[in-house]
């Protein structure tokens, strides 16, 4: 049985080798089916990856208390939430006593343009108000300078922090350590750079300008700013205890009265990250939903070429059912070329899937991937093909009469 199988490989793969165009065809269609596949996957995974790589920079154990313009009930917007004043985002911290690292920030801009000379950024800075504590929550380390003085906090300095795409555009190949900047008429001297983070979540952590909260509230937002809290706990285990003695307080703070909805957000990391992982399920959907439209079309290119294929070896079929060969081993025969045809062409998807998927991770600057779970369910994916589209030449092959096939022109 074994040695049957064997010969019928052989000569599989010896009349694929015959006709070489219709094969390269036939595998080339295959090949794209599984490279959309394995391609839109492995990218898949490696946007997960730099999504778990970024939100881990930031801490799996933090919290933030923020203002949203809305509560939501059952779609439909409701009383709007007043902005987090500083004198109740000072009170949560100097009231907070579970062991958390609290840090009070507020945004001034998110189109900010940063000058310096004749040099100029694109009208995409986050210029923010920071605390002491902030660079240390948000997972921000230092790569030149310092952190915000005391003295400068207190008296609002017109000092700042930068990211290193401020960095790289306004001083290239020099140090920025106290040069000058411009944000609007506000002159700032760069007592630090940040290094570099990246983007998550829409925003780039590099086109941030941090200054500090007296700063911000003297010259940039005035008292109509809405200010967030975060809060960071030693480990991912306190978080949800944390959060929950965070809620309590704000309550109280805001008089928020008892069996009202939050007047605040509060979101934990850990549930961020899940929300965005989550969008991810979709995007493997329509993978799939991509993958299986592109195989269904190469399935029934597969079956017309095997028909063709049994009928142009008619004469050969009935020589072999002459000399003996039963009609399991003459189904086996072809039905093996089109499982071989579709395994060539997993083979060469699952290559050009790869190397598509992992542009991505040059992109993102992360690391590169192969997913083995994907690559086994391609070819998992091409053997079902192979089998389908091969069952029904093969079982007509096997039928053919043997003198009738002799007679055939």
């Amino acid at each position: 049985m074994r040695g049957i199988v064997i010969e019928n490989i052989r000569m599989a793969t010896k009349s694929l080798a015959s006709q070489l165009l219709r094969t390269i065809i036939t595998i080339l269609i295959i090949g794209f089916g599984i490279m959309s596949l394995v391609g839109m996957l492995t990218a898949i995974d490696v946007l997960k990856q730099s999504i778990n790589t970024t939100f881990a920079a930031f801490g799996s154990n933090s919290f933030t208390i923020q203002n949203r313009e809305f509560w939501q009930n059952k779609g439909q917007k409701q009383k709007p939430h007043p902005s987090i004043r500083y004198s109740e985002a000072k009170a949560f911290k100097d009231r907070f006593v579970f062991p958390t690292l609290v840090s009070i920030s507020s945004v001034a801009t998110r189109t900010g343009v940063v000058k310096s000379g004749s040099k100029k950024t694109h009208p995409k800075i986050m210029v923010m108000g920071i605390d002491e504590g902030y660079l240390e929550v948000g997972g921000f380390g230092l790569k030149k300078g310092r952190n915000f003085s005391q003295q400068e906090l207190q008296q609002g300095s017109p000092v700042a922090i930068i990211g290193q795409d401020i960095a790289k555009t306004l001083f290239p190949g020099e140090s920025s350590l106290q040069k000058s900047v411009w944000v609007g008429k506000v002159r700032l001297k760069i007592v630090g750079e940040v290094q570099e983070k990246g983007a998550g979540g829409g925003i780039s952590n590099d086109r941030q300008l941090f200054v500090p909260l007296r700063q911000l509230q003297m010259y940039f937002s005035g008292d109509n700013a809405s200010y967030v809290i975060t809060g960071r706990t030693s480990s991912a285990a306190l978080l949800d205890e944390a959060s929950s003695e965070a809620v309590g307080l704000f309550r109280s703070i805001r008089k928020d009265r008892a069996g009202e909805q939050d007047s605040f957000e509060i979101e934990k990391s850990t549930g961020l990250v899940g929300q965005v992982l989550s969008m991810t399920t979709y995007l493997r959907l329509g993978a799939f939903a991509v993958a299986l439209i592109t195989l269904m079309g190469a399935m029934v290119g597969l079956l017309n070429i095997m028909l063709v294929s049994v009928t142009e070896r008619t004469r050969e079929i009935g020589v072999r059912k002459s000399l003996g060969a039963t009609r399991r081993s003459i189904a086996q025969q072809f039905l093996i070329e089109a499982v071989v045809i579709t395994q060539i062409g997993g083979l060469v998807g699952v290559l050009l899937g790869l190397g598509l998927g992992n542009l991505v991770s040059v992109f993102l600057g992360g690391t590169f991937l192969i997913p083995w779970n994907w690559i086994a369910l391609a070819f998992i994916v091409c053997f079902i093909t192979g089998v389908g589209a091969g069952l029904y030449p093969a079982i007509k092959a096997a039928k053919m009469n043997p003198v009738d096939s002799l007679r055939y022109e």
